[in-house]
């Protein structure tokens, strides 16, 4: 059922995408309230799980603080499609950012297990937006349809490849708590900067001031 919903997020992104071109200020309130709802998971959520099942307090902060750097890292190739928006504007197929964006995919993968589904919900809002931005990027692109067809079913895939090794690889789930932590560095890395940048000029929007309450009221009730 995880694999299910999460393909299915992307499906569902995708096809939005194809059907309706969204105007730039509701896209910005879907990420808005998308990066509020994962952050509220990480803090509500994840954060007292992954310190509740240790007392390696430190170095479980190392781990967070490592997938912090890892997310950074991967925003060099990935041009920040993880925040929802691409600056690439040449014609060919940014290898290098989908390669990047897969990568992330699959480790926000990794820890997915039935035992908590506030994480998956977290996931599952996280993608959406994420699959319509990439989506209309391709089409944007004017990307040969088979080649959109495969870069789509690739990252669908690649988080529930990333939650099928967590959970089948022993050395991952002997390590589960520390996965966890990097995972959470990454996603709340994604999350504070996607609030950072659906801010315009710093000026206070009341719709995204909104959206963001309504996102933290639901992962609080979750």
């Amino acid at each position: 059922m995880i694999y299910i919903l999460l393909i299915l997020s992307v499906v569902l992104g995708a096809t939005i995408a194809f059907l309706v071109q969204l105007n730039a200020r509701f896209t910005k309130l879907l990420l808005a309230f998308s990066g509020a709802f994962l952050l509220a998971i990480v803090v509500f959520h994840l954060l007292p799980e992954v310190f509740s099942n240790t007392q390696e307090n430190k170095t479980i902060g190392l781990f967070i603080v490592i997938g912090m750097l890892a997310q950074m890292i991967l925003e060099f190739f990935s041009d920040g499609v993880e925040h929802g928006h691409v600056h690439r504007h040449d014609s060919k197929i940014p290898v290098l950012l989908l390669v990047s964006l897969f990568i992330h995919s699959f480790l926000e993968g990794m820890p997915l297990n039935t035992a908590n589904h506030s994480f998956l919900i977290g996931i599952l809002m996280h993608k959406l937006p994420i699959a319509i931005v990439i989506t209309s990027f391709l089409l944007q692109q004017k990307t040969k349809k088979i080649s959109l067809f495969i870069i789509l079913i690739a990252f669908a895939l690649m988080a529930p490849l990333g939650s099928y090794f967590g959970n089948t690889i022993l050395f991952l789930q002997d390590n589960h708590n520390y996965i966890a932590a990097l995972v959470i560095g990454v996603l709340t890395h994604v999350a504070t900067t996607i609030l950072y940048e659906s801010s315009e000029n710093h000026q206070f929007n009341f719709y995204k001031f909104l959206s963001v309450i309504v996102a933290f009221t639901l992962a609080y009730f979750i």
